[in-house]
């Protein structure tokens, strides 16, 4: 099961829509060994895509030592489906390459509908498992109300055209 407080999974949406149409990615970090995200870190996504996510190579390796240093790991991987369920695709298995991480995703493709789903993907075998979203007064809240960092992104919205015109 993820556990994982309101204010992380509230800025973990807002980045989703943000980045919509183009999937938004990202992590939470957590003390080594404890399973538990305390820190959303929110990335670039470098194949700026509708229907990929890939992290800046430049941007991962910095924020995968910045975790080392802090004696952290990646306690949740996230990203978003713009226009299906959340729900893994075969990409997404195939380059799931933390065993111990939860696999977090957001369908943006209903504005009014928050729909996030959590995964353990090892070994390219998917395994849905529940969420539990902490409030800030729950005594399991453990998050530190500065660790969610902002999250300020170099896209400009755009309108999609999905019919080819052929203009």
């Amino acid at each position: 099961m993820l556990s994982i407080d309101r204010s992380i999974v509230d800025a973990i949406v807002a980045h989703a829509r943000r980045d919509h149409p183009d999937e938004a990615c990202g992590v939470v970090a957590g003390p080594a060994g404890s399973d538990t995200p305390t820190r959303h870190i929110p990335m670039d996504n470098a194949a700026r895509s509708m229907t990929f996510y890939e992290f800046d190579s430049m941007e991962q390796l910095r924020v995968w030592r910045e975790m080392d240093d802090r004696d952290e790991e990646p306690v949740v991987i996230y990203h978003s489906h713009t226009a299906t369920e959340a729900y893994p695709s075969r990409t997404d298995v195939s380059f799931a390459g933390e065993p111990n991480a939860h696999y977090l995703l957001v369908s943006t493709r209903d504005a009014d509908t928050e729909e996030i789903r959590s995964f353990r993907i090892v070994d390219g075998v998917i395994t849905e498992e529940p969420v539990r979203i902490l409030d800030a007064d729950s005594v399991d809240a453990t998050v530190d109300q500065h660790a969610v960092q902002s999250y300020m992104f170099g896209q400009s919205p755009a309108t999609v055209d999905y019919e080819c015109s052929g203009r």
